[in-house]
């Protein structure tokens, strides 16, 4: 019996409930440093980064910030190929 949750591997060692994500962003334009700063003083900011450079932003339906140091294009294609195995496997059952 498997989990009723996958886990999205975002760097370093730390994961992300992947149905709970809504959006994976660049965060080098201005609203979304300003939607970092907005969530840092809201207590809605989680820096996953390690100490490194914040190379993604993720979103999640919690209103959660979370900052990886992981390209958004390889969160993404993470995410992808988890919710296409997802798929598959919903669809063989």
């Amino acid at each position: 019996m498997g989990t009723p949750f996958k886990l999205l591997n975002i760097g370093f060692g730390n994961f992300v409930v992947a149905n709970r994500i809504i959006a994976i962003v660049n965060p080098n334009s201005a609203p979304m440093k300003r939607l970092k700063e907005e969530s840092k003083e809201a207590k809605h900011l989680i820096d996953a980064t390690q100490g490194r450079k914040t190379r993604s932003i993720i979103i999640t339906d919690s209103n959660h910030v979370i900052l990886s140091a992981i390209q958004t294009e390889t969160v993404a294609q993470r995410f992808m190929s988890d919710t296409l195995e997802k798929l598959e496997k919903d669809a063989e059952e």
